[in-house]
């Protein structure tokens, strides 16, 4: 689900791609064969831009929600090592949210889904 609206972020144009392709490339790499991976974009409370992608895959427990984002974790060592990355790409993607006054979260229902929501400030009508 898209928003039928344009939703204009500033940023560095650079960085939001890098963002928004380390979460979808976290999806692809969780989602099983014949899983779902979902995105929707829409206008959020507080001038925000609420971007969440969603996907199929194993998940994890709701204590490491936040420990995701930080450097070099993995939510389980045996489970990572075959698909490959360092553990970087939460933590590069939660430093882009941040240094964009936007905030990041995680959510997962372990076997079911497994969301990540981004909120970025919508780019006000000066800065156009």
């Amino acid at each position: 689900l898209i928003a039928e609206e344009p939703l204009d972020v500033s940023g560095d144009f650079d960085q939001l791609i890098r963002l928004f392709l380390n979460l979808l490339d976290n999806a692809v790499k969780y989602t099983p064969p014949g899983g779902t991976i979902e995105v929707k974009a829409a206008r959020a409370d507080r001038g925000m831009v609420s971007v969440s992608i969603s996907n199929s895959g194993p998940g994890f427990p709701p204590e490491d929600e936040t420990r995701v984002f930080e450097r070099f974790y993995r939510v389980n060592e045996d489970r990572s090592r075959g698909r490959g990355g360092s553990g970087l790409g939460l933590a590069i993607a939660h430093e882009i949210v941040r240094s964009h006054g936007g905030t990041i979260r995680a959510s997962s229902q372990p076997g079911e889904k497994t969301t990540f929501a981004v909120d970025l400030p919508l780019q006000t009508s000066a800065g156009r």
